[in-house]
């Protein structure tokens, strides 16, 4: 496994910093970087991870909430890592969590840094202004996608899949049915034969496009796939279902043929 790797004008900034504190933190984690499938997994939101520059590591979220949706997306990285494996392909997983700031929003986003998450307030996010806000770019978001740009471009023609899971209910609102939901934009390439092929297990309800849109400008899809024009999608697995480390790896066995099935299908 590869540790926070990043191109050279990157790493030199990395090394010439003079706090102890931010060389002992990685933004992201890369899994068989060398491996040749042509396919990249990318987990936006595998950990809950706070770094220790962040707040001084606290964000002064109640460690019940911490492990919930509104820090990271459980079982995801699970998922990924097992998926990526199956696929004999890369995968690269973030290592802070979405409340520091959100690796799958634009820049200009408003919801990049969020103060209230699911009825919770977060303290940390409370005070935090524009410099503030630059300091995680520079330190945590920036550096997952300089590497996830990389490894797309490792090759030409990479085929990204995103992993990343839900919450059954959110608060005051009404339970979600689907086990898998297929997210995509306006290239659906991949994703509509994909959401075709789930549809013919009968022991699954599956989503298109749900439990939310598949497309915001200057997200990860859109920043990695979309506009570069490389075949993706986005998969949304109920994260009740992938609680153990046996149910991940039972969903990501079940989805990696169909992925490899619905690719030679379609030609990509």
């Amino acid at each position: 496994m590869t540790t926070g790797t990043l191109p050279l004008r990157s790493l030199d900034r990395y090394l010439t910093r003079k706090d102890d504190r931010r060389m002992t933190y990685e933004p992201f984690h890369i899994i068989g970087e060398n491996r040749p499938g042509r396919w990249l997994i990318t987990c936006d939101h595998a950990a809950n991870t706070v770094p220790p520059f962040v707040a001084g590591g606290t964000l002064g979220v109640h460690p019940e909430d911490m492990a919930r949706h509104i820090a990271f997306d459980p079982g995801a990285a699970g998922v990924t890592k097992r998926l990526a494996e199956l696929l004999d392909c890369p995968a690269i997983l973030s290592n802070f969590s979405r409340l520091v700031i959100d690796p799958n929003r634009g820049e200009d986003d408003p919801t990049l840094l969020m103060r209230l998450y699911d009825g919770t307030i977060i303290p940390g996010n409370a005070r935090a202004d524009s410099e503030e806000l630059e300091h995680r770019l520079a330190e945590c978001y920036r550096p997952y996608h300089d590497a996830l740009a990389r490894l797309a471009a490792r090759q030409d023609d990479t085929v990204i899949v995103a992993i990343h899971s839900y919450t059954k209910q959110l608060k005051g609102r009404p339970p979600r049915p689907w086990h898998i939901g297929i997210l995509h934009a306006a290239d659906n390439r991949l994703s509509r034969p994909l959401i075709w092929r789930l549809r013919q297990e009968p022991d699954l309800c599956v989503g298109e496009n749900e439990p939310y849109g598949g497309h915001l400008p200057g997200d990860s899809i859109d920043r990695h796939a979309e506009i570069p024009g490389r075949p993706s999608t986005l998969i949304e697995l109920r994260n009740d279902l992938i609680e153990t480390e046996t149910e991940q790896n039972n969903w990501a066995e079940r989805v990696a043929p169909m992925l490899t099935e619905v690719l030679t299908q379609t030609g990509l």
